[in-house]
């Protein structure tokens, strides 16, 4: 029947549910965001078992805690623990002034497919990714999941369907519109602003540009940002075509507070790299398939592409579009951004 909900938009349900601090379940256990958790439901959790802290290895590796299930960390929740030591083994923001009580004990052995499958939902309801987990008998009322197929529709690419297109005269180029499309996840929308009218049989001036609130809007000094979307405008102004892909991936795709988490880390004397891992985030969160998609969605299959990026570049060409040339697209430092573009350079690999 055409009126229940499909798996895409019971995820979609799950991640409110999440970012509310309403549990939901996978499999069996009962899932509560740890960011989001009462200290009422902690307790209704309890009376049900013995509930355990699950969270990604990278967060395992700064508390010190043995990761036996690869790439997450059952950790046992001590019987007296109360929220703010849950909230703690999630957030690094004091992990300095007051680091951890250990030892931390954690499981091993049995299925994790829900432990993962819980992780991935909070990742992708940009939440930091530590969940408590319980077993218990079915609760009726709360979203309801399986592992194995929530973790293969989050790991699918969305199909994008355009929404609304319009004119929109830039400052850099007034022959512009702007295309909007919406994924088919329950996920933000995405843009691409079509610069003049580029012919779709050769390669297309293209820029994939993560938003970024920070620098895109507010013109903070710590990221490179701002400056390249003006300067890839810009340039393709001048050359009177282009694409440019504006991805709702705010912070390397963990979202704007998690962001502003990992920059309150970066001014304790840790690296934008490192930040993401004491969050429990890998280096770089962010699908870049969606470019290509709109790419195909525009009409384009072949681009010189706007990058200091190598791994764009290959991103797009295991899509099926082919990158005729890499355009540099570097802007001034400051004494702000200076660290972070270095560690762009070391660790992420950046053509700076």
């Amino acid at each position: 029947m055409s009126l229940i909900p499909t798996l895409a938009e019971r995820i979609a349900r799950a991640r409110g549910d999440l970012r509310m601090g309403l549990p939901m379940q996978i499999d069996g256990w009962l899932v509560a965001a740890a960011e989001t958790l009462s200290e009422t439901r902690l307790a209704d959790l309890r009376a049900l078992g013995q509930p355990v802290v699950t969270i990604t290895a990278r967060r395992a590796e700064t508390l010190k805690a043995r990761a036996y299930d690869g790439d997450l960390a059952r950790v046992t929740l001590p019987e007296n623990a109360d929220l703010g030591w849950v909230r703690a083994l999630a957030d690094p923001s004091r992990d300095l002034m007051h680091p951890m009580k250990g030892p931390l004990f954690t499981e091993r052995g049995g299925d994790t497919n829900p432990h993962k499958a819980a992780l991935a939902l909070t990742k992708s309801a940009q939440l930091l990714p530590a969940v408590v987990m319980v077993r218990a008998d079915g609760s009726d009322g709360l979203t309801d999941l399986s592992a194995g197929p929530t973790l293969a529709q989050l790991a699918a690419e969305s199909a994008l369907a355009p929404v609304a297109a319009a004119r929109l005269p830039l400052a850099s180029a007034e022959r512009s519109r702007l295309h909007i499309y919406r994924p088919d996840d329950g996920g933000e929308e995405h843009y691409a602003v079509e610069i003049g009218d580029p012919p779709r049989d050769a390669p297309v001036l293209t820029r994939l540009h993560s938003a970024c609130f920070t620098g895109d809007v507010l013109g903070s000094l710590k990221c490179d940002c701002g400056p390249q979307l003006h300067a890839a405008l810009d340039a393709m102004g001048r050359q009177g075509a282009g694409v440019l892909l504006y991805l709702n991936q705010e912070g390397r795709g963990i979202g704007l507070a998690n962001k502003m988490r990992a920059y309150n880390l970066q001014n304790q004397g840790f690296d934008t790299v490192e930040a993401n891992h004491r969050l429990g985030f890998e280096d770089d969160e962010r699908d870049f398939r969606i470019g290509a998609a709109l790419l195909r969605k525009l009409g384009f299959a072949k681009v010189r592409l706007m990058t200091n990026n190598p791994r764009k570049v290959a991103m797009l060409e295991r899509q099926g579009i082919a990158v005729t040339e890499r355009v540099p697209l570097v802007t001034a430092r400051n004494r702000f951004n200076a660290g972070y573009l270095d560690t762009k350079a070391e660790k992420s690999g950046h053509l700076l």
